[in-house]
């Protein structure tokens, strides 16, 4: 049988943040978004660390220093210490550190956080592509990000340097809503110069071995809100995850998602972390969590029963994911989903 949405052999009942060691969490759209703490998620995180959970917060963003990032999480009511935070800044500086002679000048594209990375691995950044740079390094700059740096890249890049990429999340979750993120800009110096990176960011390898090596996480999960980027990391590391519904997955993308896009576990927020996730079992044709029941009928997913609704959106994953097997869901899911008005 085709993998399905199940919970791992762990026994109902058992929290995840007493079954795994340490939680490997994206920020944006799972711990804040703007400058705002996600609903639940502070006094979540104080439970679940509490319990002796470590806690490691894993961002794709390279806008800002594993300082600042701290400073903010403190703030927000989430004691973090600047060892906490695993950036893709940094891991994008050991990718090049790995390939660069020490000393060398990168052109920077982004904010402070790429620029001290760089500088820990003994690079020097560079403003201008005159400064005759050996590689490019672009990551997220913020919304006040000039436009004339792109084209400070596009000059570098066709004047022979090397381009790399923090990360290539083309949207970004706020507090307004989504925004652009530093994938689309990535778009931007691609169409310029014909050019492609060397990505460091989720999903790829480099960011897995940053988080490995400075974590030293022994049974980790990782917690996102991303399907192209938090879970396919997971699934890229070999390591078990948790989807929240804070960011920017709904539903549909959920149950629409292959094989290396599907979470281990899914809850509304990171008070998942606090429970035991429910099993998910096949039952008559049908799957079925709770007090719910799903299964395909026609070309269109059915669900009939009860209760919470993250249930209901379990057993469909189940229905669903079956269903589709190594493949993608592409059954109507419309009609199951806005039952559940979740």
């Amino acid at each position: 049988m085709s993998q399905q949405y199940r919970s791992r052999p762990l026994g109902n009942g058992v929290a995840l943040s007493e079954a795994y060691d340490t939680a490997l969490l994206d920020l944006d759209g799972v711990v804040y978004a703007g400058g705002h703490a996600v609903v639940h998620a502070v006094e979540s995180l104080g439970t679940a660390r509490e319990g002796g959970m470590h806690l490691a917060y894993v961002t794709n963003n390279a806008l800002r220093t594993p300082d600042a990032v701290a400073e903010h999480l403190t703030e927000l009511g989430v004691p973090a210490e600047p060892a906490d935070v695993i950036t893709s800044a940094q891991a994008v500086a050991r990718l090049m550190a790995d390939q660069l002679p020490a000393g060398a000048k990168v052109l920077v594209v982004g904010g402070e956080g790429l620029r001290v990375a760089l500088r820990e691995r003994g690079l020097v950044p560079v403003e201008s592509a005159d400064d005759d740079p050996a590689a490019v390094a672009q990551g997220f700059g913020g919304p006040d990000l000039p436009w004339g740096r792109f084209a400070e890249a596009a000059y570098a890049i066709t004047r022979g340097a090397v381009w790399f990429a923090s990360n290539t999340d083309l949207t970004i979750p706020g507090a307004r809503g989504i925004a652009p993120g530093n994938g689309a800009a990535v778009e931007v110096v691609r169409i310029a110069t014909g050019a492609e990176p060397q990505v460091a960011g989720k999903p790829l390898p480099p960011m897995h071995r940053e988080t490995v090596l400075r974590t030293g996480a022994k049974r980790p999960l990782v917690v996102g809100d991303r399907l192209d980027t938090d879970i396919e990391g997971a699934f890229n590391g070999g390591v078990d995850s948790l989807l929240v519904l804070t960011g920017v997955t709904d539903a549909a993308q959920l149950l629409a998602a292959g094989p290396r896009y599907r979470p281990t576990y899914v809850d509304r927020d990171l008070r998942g972390l606090l429970t035991g996730q429910p099993e998910v079992s096949e039952e008559d044709g049908g799957f079925r969590c709770g007090g719910w029941t799903a299964a395909v009928r026609g070309d269109a997913l059915a669900l009939e029963g009860e209760g919470d609704a993250i249930d209901g959106l379990r057993a469909l994953c189940g229905a669903a994911w079956t269903y589709a097997g190594e493949g993608s869901c592409e059954l109507d899911v419309a009609k199951a989903v806005a039952g559940l008005e979740l």
